[in-house]
């Protein structure tokens, strides 16, 4: 297996910028997930590590070995993609093994690396079925022993849970986090959901726009946010945003209050903030707790009761909607008032160019 470098990759189409300066390396081994709202770039940036787009500028290097113009057979990688793309009158061995049959590999070895592929992803009773006998999730199963036996140096994977059911998603998520502990392979996995990032990923590439707006592990990018993309991106539900100025500035402490907050002190690099200005304070929902003199007060909307955890939309006076999740079923009644604290030590200010003002660590 091998590692990847991106130097400077920039990617046009005509005079449309779409990647714009892309520095990344991923290390051998790592499983890498590219997330992000459609339309910010990471399905392009995995094919132009595959091969399938040209980079426009820029350096990519798997292994030691520059691979801008390398053809993507000869790029040693192997690619999963959100269709099948399953032969419907060939069986499941013979689609497992049809790329090496066509590099003409021996019967013998071919045979040996179906089955162990098959082994690998428990689908040995599955070798004789079609594809239209399969369920999605035996089917990507398929598509991704199709991948395991050309026996790649990266595997890439493009969005390849879309298309399964929720529960079927959460079993296929499990199954490719024990693929890649099995194989100690370096796989690079795109997709939009967070929520797959944060279980799979060694370490996660947020990108909008064509530009990458923080690399990190899961946690790091949850409780470190560099920016208020991310800190809306990552985190599910998303995080809470109001609008407030500062009325205090300590060491490492500051004091902010608007028209839904009340002096909330928080921790915060305060050499960055001064007395009257104006920010943007972040709160995860779960760092919301019920207080009755609490420094944010608003009414009762909705309220979903999930047996262990309620989740209540709450209306403040500025019209804001913010989450708050609770541990249980609390008896809530809509339209209520209802006050909450905040966690001072999770809770993150943010200055008017988006950038989180979190203490350095």
């Amino acid at each position: 297996m091998a590692g990847l470098s991106l130097k400077s990759i920039h990617k046009r189409y005509g005079e449309l910028p779409v990647i714009k300066g892309v520095d990344l390396s991923i290390e051998h081994g790592e499983f890498v997930v590219f997330v992000g709202p459609s339309g910010c770039g990471k399905s392009t940036l995995l094919r132009m590590i595959a091969g399938l787009e040209d980079i426009s500028a820029g350096e990519l290097r798997i292994g030691d070995k520059l691979c801008n113009a390398v053809e993507p057979r000869d790029r040693g990688i192997a690619m999963v993609f959100q269709s099948y793309a399953l032969y419907p009158h060939m069986s499941v061995y013979d689609n497992v093994g049809f790329g090496l049959k066509l590099a003409k590999t021996p019967k013998d070895e071919r045979d040996r690396k179906i089955r162990d592929a098959a082994r690998i992803l428990k689908m040995e009773h599955l070798l004789e079925r079609k594809p239209g006998q399969l369920s999605g999730g035996q089917r990507q199963r398929v598509a991704i022993g199709r991948a395991i036996v050309r026996q790649p140096e990266v595997f890439l994977f493009d969005e390849p849970l879309s298309n399964l059911d929720a529960a079927l998603r959460v079993d296929m998520r499990m199954e490719i986090s024990k693929l890649h502990k099995e194989l100690g392979a370096t796989m690079i996995y795109v997709t939009h959901d967070q929520v797959e990032a944060m279980t799979l990923a060694d370490k996660i590439v947020v990108l909008d726009g064509g530009v990458v707006q923080q690399v990190g592990s899961p946690i790091e990018l949850y409780q470190r946010p560099a920016n208020l993309f991310v800190a809306g991106f990552i985190g599910s539900p998303k995080m809470n945003f109001v609008p407030v100025r500062v009325d205090k500035v300590d060491a490492n402490h500051v004091t902010v209050s608007g028209q839904d907050v009340v002096n909330l002190t928080i921790e915060a690099d305060s050499s960055a903030v001064t007395p009257g200005e104006e920010l943007t304070l972040g709160v995860r929902p779960h760092d919301l707790a019920p207080a009755s003199s609490g420094s944010i007060v608003g009414r009762v909307g909705l309220v979903e009761r999930l047996g262990n955890e309620t989740i209540v939309s709450m209306e403040l006076p500025s019209g804001a909607n913010w989450l708050v999740v609770l541990d249980g079923d609390q008896p809530l009644i809509r339209g209520e008032s209802f006050a909450f604290s905040a966690d001072p030590a999770k809770a993150i200010v943010f200055n008017a160019a988006g950038k989180s003002l979190l203490r350095p660590t």
